[in-house]
């Protein structure tokens, strides 16, 4: 029987209702919640992204503004950007797009973001205290995922959660997050990443197994445990010459074989993406609730 589809799209629908009502109640108070995006250069993915970020902004109500510099723009300029975005009370979260150009050191511009302001969860004072169990915000992108689980009635609590990838995005703060002792994590943690040794056999132990490798298709059913659910973080664009772009995304697990083995089992577009820009959304609200009137 073909897995349950998690349907990111709807569960985002649902978490953008329930910040709606909070979003006008401090809009009525004067502290209208405002994001801004930074984009350096002329990265495809970013630019979706960040245009389906404002979407979701406009929905609700939050103040969105993007500020696209060249390519070229030296690095002292984008972090003249960010202080001055620091600086405004208007702006309750940035997000900087990545991937950056080679001369913009990331390290360099995740910790120019003020951590009051850094929605993404990315400078490392909130990196800290993620780890620690006192998240000021969780990072969009993990959030996501376990939003999913909930949300679905999949709960991780108990269970072994295989995670494929150990990126500073994705793979590690998710690991933070559902090792915690608190409901809707308390879970068992593999991580497995490029060096692991016997990866089909970790990956076909999982109770819930997420792929975040960035590798199109890489999860085939053999690495999938009979019942298992399987959430897929990964966003490939690959060759379709019967597509008008002469390319389509897929994920990082074979949909069509694993769907036929697992429990439940997330698309890809509209599982985990929309999440990743719910949890933004929320995060900038949080981030507003605690500025200063």
């Amino acid at each position: 029987m073909p897995a349950l589809l998690i349907d990111g799209k709807a569960i985002a629908e649902q978490i953008r209702g329930e910040l709606a009502p909070r979003v006008a109640e401090l809009t009525a108070a004067g502290r209208r919640p405002g994001l801004a995006a930074v984009i350096v250069g002329d990265d495809p993915g970013s630019a979706i992204y960040v245009r389906n970020k404002a979407k979701a902004c406009a929905e609700i109500g939050v103040h969105s503004e993007v500020i696209r510099l060249p390519g070229e723009t030296p690095e002292a300029e984008v972090l003249a950007v960010l202080e001055g975005l620091n600086a405004r009370p208007d702006i309750h979260g940035i997000l900087v797009q990545q991937p950056f150009p080679e001369h913009v050191h990331a390290d360099r511009v995740v910790r120019a973001v003020h951590p009051a302001k850094d929605v993404d969860c990315f400078h490392p004072e909130n990196v800290g205290a993620l780890l620690l169990g006192t998240p000021r915000f969780l990072p969009a992108t993990p959030a996501g995922v376990v939003e999913l689980l909930v949300r679905s009635g999949n709960t991780p609590d108990g269970r072994h959660v295989v995670i494929l990838g150990r990126s500073n995005i994705v793979g590690k703060p998710l690991a933070a997050m559902l090792m915690q002792k608190r409901a809707g994590a308390n879970a068992t943690v593999t991580v497995c990443h490029s060096a692991s040794r016997d990866l089909a056999r970790l990956a076909a132990s999982a109770d819930i197994l997420v792929a975040a490798i960035g590798q199109p298709r890489f999860v085939t059913a053999d690495l999938v445990r009979e019942g298992a659910v399987v959430i897929d973080v990964g966003i490939n664009r690959i060759p379709d010459a019967s597509a008008k772009s002469g390319s389509r995304v897929v994920g990082d697990v074979d949909f069509e074989a694993v769907r036929e083995k697992a429990a439940a089992i997330t698309p890809v577009p509209g599982g985990v993406g929309p999440m990743t820009i719910a949890m933004l959304l929320r995060n900038t609200v949080r981030a507003a609730q605690a500025s200063q009137p």
